[in-house]
């Protein structure tokens, strides 16, 4: 497969820098495949799991919000955050949920905690799922 130029930059800096040979993101609107020759395009991100393909071979990212943009052959992945499916702390990400649910069966919650917990919930399952494909 014909590779493009793939950065991948969070607040955090950046996660990857490189040739990739195809991506595959989960936007608000579904999954978007991008291959070279890619058409330009810019779309929002979802939660959802990242592949991303390097000669040859799969590697696994958990991508949560921010953009997608494909210029001139080069793609950009700016998500809010990125975790490389090896670099997820699975513990950490358990807790996460364990707390969000607290707060979902908590009656007395407010309707801000509630939306908060519902995403916290999102994020530690998104990150859950990623992290199968160390």
């Amino acid at each position: 497969m014909t590779p493009f130029l793939l950065k991948i930059v969070t607040p955090d800096g950046v996660q990857f820098e490189g040739k990739a040979e195809e991506l595959i993101v989960r936007t608000t609107q579904g999954d978007l495949g991008i291959l070279a020759g890619h058409i330009n395009c810019v779309a929002p991100l979802g939660m959802g799991m990242a592949t991303v393909v390097m000669d040859g071979q799969k590697r696994y990212g958990a991508c949560i919000g921010g953009m997608v943009s494909v210029v001139g052959g080069a793609v950009k992945l700016v998500p809010t955050t990125f975790e490389w499916a090896d670099q997820i702390d699975t513990a950490r990400a358990a807790a996460s949920e364990q707390r969000a649910q607290e707060i979902l069966r908590n009656q007395s919650s407010s309707q801000t905690e509630l939306r908060l917990a519902e995403a916290r919930l999102k994020r530690a399952l998104v990150r859950k799922s990623v992290a199968k494909y160390q």
